[in-house]
């Protein structure tokens, strides 16, 4: 992979990456296509990372599906898909770990203390192999773009970072390769956190700027669902996700939710 970028870049070539853990749905394929429309180049990586995931947590079962994910690929026009096996990535003896320490244990590092460093530990090596121009992220993500932008600003890594937007089905739930593990009955309630951050949206666009009342009514209606287990409820600053109160300047509404086997994220950004 190295050696193939290598050459790009030498004759001018501009390489887009955008890495994943495969499982491809509509939000990966938004991300390609804002991807490619900033670059001669897209290469897409897939890699299930080991060190981002606690003991208990969901690697071994997290869904996989390399050929469909190829096929999907190559119809979305991606020019590099680069899967490397965990024993590639880890050798024996690896010990070397990215820490982005202001922001990796606040919202969903409090009940995950050791997945970002795993996830800026990982993309610091994809950056390093594929030498990149353009990285794109997804804003469903979004503590995890917080984390990797501070790392590149911190570590002058020479790319671009783009957000692209989160991507939902029709009833507003956001894309997730973890939606495959909802019931119909999960599913059919997991909506609700999109509802509650609209709700949020709406009565901070009329004019509500306490913490406390914006937040109560998030995890209200999220508790109305009796297979929800909210984890938290967040209304923090949106570069250094710290509490912010009363609201104001660019803040993220966020949300973690257990439904079953499924954990999810969802949040908005606003700027008051």
């Amino acid at each position: 992979m190295t050696a193939v970028s290598d050459e790009l870049r030498a004759n001018g070539r501009v390489i887009a990456l955008v890495p994943t853990m495969g499982y491809f749905h509509r939000g990966h394929l938004s991300l390609f296509q804002v991807a490619k429309a900033n670059a001669d180049l897209l290469v897409v990586s897939i890699f299930v990372n080991p060190i981002q995931f606690g003991p208990a947590e969901d690697y071994r079962g997290y869904p996989r599906n390399v050929d469909g994910d190829r096929a999907m690929a190559q119809n979305a026009g991606v020019d590099y898909l680069f899967c490397p096996e965990a024993d590639v990535m880890y050798p024996s003896g690896y010990s070397t770990y990215v820490e982005v320490t202001a922001l990796q244990h606040l919202l969903c590092g409090a009940f995950r203390p050791h997945h970002f460093k795993g996830v800026a530990t990982i993309c610091l090596k994809l950056f390093n192999i594929v030498k990149p121009h353009v990285v794109v992220f997804g804003q469903k993500d979004a503590q995890q773009a917080v984390i990797i932008r501070r790392m590149i600003q911190d570590l002058n890594l020479d790319l671009e970072m783009i957000v692209a937007p989160t991507v939902r089905e029709p009833d507003g739930l956001a894309a997730s390769s973890r939606n495959e593990y909802l019931t119909s009955e999960e599913r059919e309630e997991a909506v609700v956190l999109h509802k509650a951050l609209e709700h949020a949206r709406r009565l901070i666009e009329s004019g509500e700027r306490r913490y406390e009342t914006v937040r109560g009514e998030i995890v209200a209606l999220i508790q109305e669902k009796p297979l929800a287990e909210l984890e938290y409820a967040e209304i923090v600053e949106a570069d250094t996700l710290k509490k912010v109160d009363p609201l104001r300047g660019d803040i993220l509404i966020a949300v973690a939710c257990r439904f079953g086997k499924a954990r999810l994220i969802d949040n908005i950004a606003l700027k008051i």
